[in-house]
């Protein structure tokens, strides 16, 4: 099936927040206008060398994309338009967002040009943390930002949440989610902190100034997270994902049921017709190599059928619906137990995991132990 969806990366900040790993870089100096032209150019080669289907959804990340001027973003939507006519008319079309980021113009030029949908970063309602954590934007910015977008006519909002973060307390996380559910978005992400190698928090736990919670305390915010968002109508369909009914992410679905999409702009990942692939980072070499019309890929290859069967349950498990047996012999003619036996019965005999009809899901045990469960599926196929 031809891909459906479609990521675009754009990778620049107005400053990088201290725990934050990926491609991104601040924006001050940076040749976006050809970045921007970069791009299109990508969308033309990928969808020569791969036509698209029909398009369900597409989401622009970053970085943080709304950094780009209202031209920049205009020109940047008239490609994915050109590129990509073919949408469904049921589309889910995000954009990320910091708040701060998105004046009354910029947001008009979004809306005209198809997109529907903004996630917000907000990651915490307490101000100092938001400065500790190197966020730019203050909890009177999150505010306003939904309110705008709202005037402007997005009826999809979706704001993202961190806990486990330095200092930070489960009653302050109670706070966070009491402020963030009062200006009622559709959605919410919420994550725990990874500190990754690299990022300046990292730095900084090297020299033990990073003054974490406690694993009972990180665990108790993602409990108190779970229960709070249900009791305000916000269904749990995914390890860190909550929505009100209808507004689950369909382009983060797309990664979870392991379909197909196109992964354009630096450092972005894709998975077209079985094969994994990863983009170039350096922003001047990703322009350079596009200006060549050559594809801007670092590494790509093939996925065998052993580790797109693993996929299906690494990732199809991180859904509180679970993962389908029919639809795993449909796809891979055999029974799922036939291939994974090993390693579901003693997941079930720990209780991590429970089988009930057609598909085997997270126990809420499992919930908190996900990445160990996740860690046995791969190299468990019995063939």
């Amino acid at each position: 099936m031809a891909p459906q969806a479609v990521y675009i990366h754009v990778p620049f900040c107005t400053h990088k927040c201290h725990y934050c790993d990926f491609t991104a870089y601040a924006v001050g100096g940076q040749p976006v206008d050809d970045y921007v032209s970069a791009l299109d150019k990508e969308m033309a080669l990928a969808v020569a060398d791969t036509p698209p289907g029909i398009i369900r959804s597409i989401f622009i990340g970053g970085g943080t994309p709304t950094v780009l001027t209202p031209k920049q973003m205009e020109r940047l939507l008239a490609s994915v338009r050109r590129h990509f006519p073919n949408w469904d008319e049921n589309i889910e079309f995000t954009i990320e967002a910091n708040p701060g980021t998105t004046s009354p113009e910029l947001l008009r030029v979004m809306r005209e040009g198809g997109i529907n949908r903004i996630s917000f970063g907000a990651q915490t309602f307490r101000p100092d943390l938001l400065e500790r954590i190197g966020r730019v934007h203050g909890v009177e910015e999150i505010k306003r930002g939904v309110e705008l977008a709202r005037q402007a006519g997005f009826a999809n909002l979706s704001l993202d949440l961190m806990f486990g973060l330095p200092t930070q307390t489960v009653d302050d996380m109670e706070t966070t989610l009491k402020e963030a559910v009062a200006l009622a978005p559709e959605h919410f992400s919420c994550y725990s902190l990874k500190v990754e190698e690299g990022t300046l928090f990292y730095h900084l736990q090297e020299r033990k100034e990073l003054p974490l919670p406690s694993e009972e305390a990180e665990l108790a915010m993602y409990q108190l997270t779970r229960s709070y968002l249900a009791e305000q109508g916000y269904a749990q369909y995914e390890v860190s994902n909550f929505a009100k009914p209808g507004h689950e992410s369909r382009h983060n679905r797309t990664y979870w049921l392991n379909e197909e999409y196109y992964g354009l702009g630096t450092g972005a990942h894709g998975y077209v017709r079985k094969r994994r692939h990863a983009n170039i980072k350096g922003v001047k070499e990703y322009i350079h190599r596009l200006q060549d019309n050559q594809l801007p890929i670092q590494e790509s290859y093939q996925v065998t059928r052993e580790e797109e069967m693993e996929n299906f349950m690494i990732l199809g498990l991180r859904l509180m619906e679970g993962v389908s047996r029919e639809k795993f012999a449909c796809l891979y003619g055999m029974e799922l137990e036939q291939a994974f036996g090993q390693v579901l019965t003693p997941l079930m005999n720990k209780g991590l995991l429970e089988r009930s009809g057609d598909r085997y899901r997270l126990t809420e045990k499992g919930l908190i132990f996900g990445n160990e469960v996740f860690a046995d599926f791969i190299g468990g196929i019995e063939l």
